[in-house]
């Protein structure tokens, strides 16, 4: 009997694992309207929440070598508080070298508040994260394990967010790790690419951060030290918003529908995690038969997870045969999250364009609506194509037998991938 009765709380904690708590979007999103609209950046502002807001300036950083330098220039620089949200943040000298500016900061009168997901900073070094403690940094983890809520266990944040003084922010794909030191040189050094920010959406980044923090903590982190007056600082309008499953986690899927829905000439997506369901998959053939191009670079043997290359493969069928690009990049792992829509909408952030982002994880997203701007992102994205090979429909229908056996099971693992 009492056995009987912990399978059954095993099963329903793995059921409240598995499945999201809240109904999914499952009707398609008509066309009305182009990206360049203002009706298109209306709507995102009001179904997503924060509006787009002017006078930004977004500097692109690409891979460790660029990534790194800048964040920690920022950090020694901080004069009043520091807010970082993560969810890797593993051992090694590059984590260590964060944790010193970090401690020095704070040592030196700084507010120094770090939110780390449980299961992402699991690697990280325990006597590092003692350091950092002691030396007056709040430190909190994200969801580690409890009696009371183990069905939020799979719900990580998946956020990458840092903010210094309340006046310069970087969000992006990079997590605290070795794998994202150097210039993606090798299979031991990831692609990736972070934004560095300034205006006054860095203060819808920090309200992105604070969000999780009170989660957390329940403590309230405001004042000027954190959301200090923001004058324009460039010609950019931009837009942060968050998704969680506790509170709209249908919000990222929504904005990617209503992108490529809108999208009238080209769509460009660079994605670590490639998953697309059946409504994504249709809103993105839909988009090609209205005469968009779409080309989407993804990672290809070297990847961290084999499962999710199998999955997303078997889901390029209906895309390759409408006439989409699809690249796997040969140098290294591909972790870039970048999507382009009709060259003046750049959306940037944590999100992987699979359901555990758009279902399961926090994640946070910077909308960017700049021609300019888009244009350099499709150089990167080009550059990245040109080191990438493309997978036609022939290739796609002659792969292995036993590609296509995985495929089957890992059908059972879509809300999970």
């Amino acid at each position: 009997m009492i056995g009987a009765a912990l399978a059954g709380m095993l099963l329903v904690l793995l059921v409240f694992n598995l499945s999201g708590g809240e109904k999914k979007i499952e009707k398609k999103i008509e066309h009305l309207y182009p990206v360049a609209s203002k009706q298109f950046a209306k709507e995102l502002g009001v179904l997503l929440g924060p509006p787009f807001i002017t006078g930004n300036r977004v500097e692109t950083l690409l891979n460790g070598d660029q990534i790194f330098p800048s964040m920690l220039a920022a950090i020694r620089q901080a004069r009043s508080t520091i807010t970082f949200e993560t969810f890797i943040y593993w051992s090694g000298d590059i984590g260590k070298e964060f944790a010193e500016a970090l401690i020095e900061r704070s040592s030196n009168g700084v507010q120094v508040h770090v939110l780390l997901d449980w299961i992402g900073s699991s690697k990280m070094e325990d006597d590092v994260l003692d350091r950092m403690k002691k030396a007056g940094i709040e430190v909190n983890k994200f969801h580690p394990p409890h009696w009371s809520h183990l069905s939020r266990m799979n719900n990580r944040t998946h956020r990458k967010l840092l903010v210094v003084d309340g006046t310069v922010a970087f969000t992006g794909g990079v997590g605290i790790a070795p794998e994202w030191t150097g210039n993606a040189q090798d299979p031991a050094h990831w692609r990736d690419t972070h934004f560095r920010v300034e205006g006054p959406v860095v203060a819808q980044m920090q309200a992105v951060f604070l969000d999780n923090w009170v989660k957390v903590t329940g403590e309230v982190l405001n004042g000027k030290t954190f959301f200090p007056d923001l004058p324009p600082v460039g010609d950019s309008p931009a837009q942060m918003f968050s998704s969680s499953p506790s509170g709209g986690s249908e919000s990222m899927q929504l904005m990617y529908l209503m992108a490529i829905t809108a999208a009238k000439q080209s769509i460009d997506i660079s994605a670590a995690y490639f998953v697309p369901d059946e409504l994504m998959s249709q809103a993105l053939v839909d988009a090609m038969k209205r005469g968009v191009k779409l080309r989407i670079v993804v990672p290809g043997e070297h990847i961290d997870s084999d499962t999710v290359r199998v999955a997303s493969r078997g889901s390029w069928g209906p895309l390759l045969q409408a006439g989409a690009t699809i690249a796997e990049y040969k140098p290294t792992m591909y972790h870039c999250k970048v999507m382009i829509v009709d060259r003046l909408l750049v959306s940037v952030g944590s999100t992987n364009f699979d359901n555990r982002s758009f279902r399961l994880n926090d994640e946070a997203t910077l909308n960017i609506l700049d021609a300019d701007f888009a244009v350099a992102q499709t150089k990167v994205f080009e550059d990245d194509l040109a080191r990438s090979e493309n997978i036609s429909h022939a290739q796609w229908l002659a792969r292995p037998l036993w590609e296509k056996v995985v495929e089957k099971f890992t059908t059972l693992l879509d809300s999970q991938l």
